[in-house]
């Protein structure tokens, strides 16, 4: 958040994958539980809603996928999940947010891009960006 850092942690699991209708577009049932260490940011010290706390976050959707099951864009995932929260920050200022992740599942390893906001339902509402990098297990 405004150029701060800050370590994140998530346990995702994803289950079985259902297409929709006769298209190629599948998609799956995805849950996630996640820490989000506070961070130190002067400026915020003195507001309503601070940086230092740490957030943990329980989230459930699903996550989408396109095309054949050979095709070499297959593992790109798009996921979107409500969520909610324990705390209240100058980033994630409600109960409630909205986690929508862009990734690649390879078997074993998984890229994602995930942004954490409360699409402007309550101020403030900066959000958290953030790039992850996962180990993947078929139980």
């Amino acid at each position: 958040m405004d150029g701060y850092g800050s370590n994140a942690a998530f346990l995702e699991g994803v289950f079985g994958e259902h297409r929709i209708g006769s298209t190629r577009l599948t998609w799956s049932p995805d849950v996630s539980v996640g820490w989000i260490n506070g961070r130190d940011v002067s400026r915020y010290r003195n507001s309503r809603y601070t940086t230092s706390d740490s957030v943990w976050l329980a989230a459930a959707g699903a996550r989408f996928h396109y095309g054949d099951a050979d095709a070499w864009y297959r593992p790109l995932f798009f996921s979107f999940q409500p969520a909610y929260h324990s705390g209240r920050t100058q980033a994630l200022s409600s109960g409630y947010e909205f986690v929508s992740t862009l990734g690649w599942q390879g078997k074993h390893w998984s890229f994602q891009l995930r942004h954490i906001s409360n699409g402007s339902m309550h101020e403030p509402n900066r959000g958290e960006t953030m790039a992850l990098v996962g180990l993947a297990f078929n139980i």
